[in-house]
């Protein structure tokens, strides 16, 4: 997978003239959505077949300091998979300050039958879906 790779915009900056910390959690969705993307698998895809993937958990460490304008790239990897859940993580560098890291998440998702709201089991009825994630699993383990 490509990385993601934005520039940090000057509306996500606070008082302090740094990103706000709120923006990372933007960014990784941002990532999530473009991996999705490059997957075959836009957002939109899984709405037209009755999905939605909320987000059961987000975490972001903090490591250093973005500003306006620093260029930045997320690697996002699948950290892991289940029946019902996966967890992604995500990298976040600073190109501008010589790639260091700047923070790193993740985020727990599943999927729900947007006509139900129960939860997907995804290797019987996404399995497509639940194949390619396995592939991406074992291409980041390796």
């Amino acid at each position: 997978m490509k990385p993601y790779t934005f520039r940090a915009r000057y509306y996500e900056t606070d008082q302090m003239g740094i990103i706000h910390h709120s923006n990372y959690i933007r960014w990784m969705e941002e990532a999530r959505i473009d991996v999705l993307n490059q997957l075959g698998y836009p957002y939109r895809r899984f709405e037209e077949m009755g999905y939605m993937s909320p987000v059961l958990h987000a975490e972001c460490e903090y490591k250093k300091s973005v500003k306006f304008d620093d260029e930045m790239k997320i690697i996002v990897s699948l950290q892991d998979f289940g029946r019902l859940k996966f967890t992604l993580r995500y990298d976040i560098y600073n190109m501008s300050e010589g790639g260091c890291l700047s923070a790193c998440g993740t985020t727990k998702h599943c999927f729900l039958n947007s006509g139900t709201g129960r939860p997907v089991m995804m290797d019987k009825e996404m399995k497509e879906f639940s194949d390619t994630l396995k592939t991406l699993l074992k291409t980041d383990k390796d």
